[in-house]
């Protein structure tokens, strides 16, 4: 089934309305950057005939609900493809670039990510940026349930393997290991936000880890609805983050620290992640905690 018109399985992106930003930005898709996409501004490209490819990818748990209907063009990915098979790590960068183009990412791509996981969303958004293509990366704001309360067009139509190459690039710095963290417990300039539950912080925190809810950066969380970029920031400054500061985000394995970075990114708060989290932590019995 497929509704709406003007919608192709290789869908294009409207030439001018999105400028591609740094990782950096805390703007919204219509004001020329940052990594938050409104469903209005996906819509307008699906009905367009521009001249820029767009890749959407459905990053989610459940391929029964995607083949049932998705986003007209979109592929659908676990965010298990990307990890290596004994651990919860990421693939070898060139490995993972293979998956990441099977499922439509490459190189000249606008690529969008939607889904109705949280988590997902943020460990594939950081998976992409950690090849060097968070400049051409996007999240939407509303998941599948948000999309179709829209009345924004579906399908059920399957797509093939992606074709495109995505090149691994020299990525910025803001994936960050425990030798790192180590070496800044101390230092004024970063705060460290643990983005674990209630619970878990009662288990023990890395030295100087600041509680902060994954949940807060979500205005609508059953529709997937992120707060705009200034609530964000009024979020990390509740935690503490000056305006001097890097925030640098943790959990258990890497994954809700990953969407605490991109909630980050949107704010314009700078932003580093330890994707190996409290479970590399704890591996080093050295590594102090409180």
């Amino acid at each position: 089934m497929m509704t709406g018109s003007g919608v192709r399985a290789e869908v294009l992106v409207l030439a001018g309305v999105l400028a591609v930003p740094g990782m950096g930005s805390g703007q919204t898709a219509e004001s020329g950057a940052g990594p938050i996409v409104s469903m209005a501004w996906l819509r307008a490209q699906l009905d367009s005939a521009g001249t820029e490819p767009l890749a959407v990818i459905a990053v989610d748990r459940d391929g029964e609900a995607f083949a049932r209907e998705h986003i007209p063009g979109a592929r659908f990915l676990t965010h298990q493809a990307t990890l290596d098979h004994h651990s919860h790590r990421l693939l070898p960068p060139a490995e993972l670039a293979t998956v990441l183009a099977r499922a439509g990412a490459h190189d000249a791509a606008r690529i969008v990510l939607y889904g109705d996981d949280p988590m997902s969303l943020g460990w594939l958004y950081m998976a992409l940026a950690s090849l060097g293509h968070g400049d051409h990366t996007f999240v939407l704001d509303g998941n599948a349930r948000a999309w179709r309360a829209a009345g924004h067009p579906v399908s059920s139509t399957p797509g093939g393997a992606g074709t495109g190459r995505l090149t691994v690039r020299t990525a910025p710095d803001f994936v960050v290991d425990a030798a790192w963290v180590r070496g800044h417990l101390e230092d004024a300039g970063t705060r460290l936000l643990d983005v674990r539950s209630p619970r878990e912080w009662s288990n023990g925190t890395i030295p100087g880890g600041v509680p902060i809810l994954w949940q807060d950066f979500f205005a609508d969380l059953q529709l997937g609805r992120f707060k705009s970029p200034q609530a964000l920031r009024a979020v990390f400054e509740r935690a503490g983050v000056r305006s001097s500061q890097t925030a640098v985000t943790y959990c258990a394995v890497g994954m809700r620290a990953s969407l605490a970075l991109l909630a980050a990114r949107a704010a314009g708060v700078p932003a580093k992640v330890y994707v190996g989290s409290w479970a590399d932590w704890t591996a080093t019995p050295a590594n102090p905690r409180h």
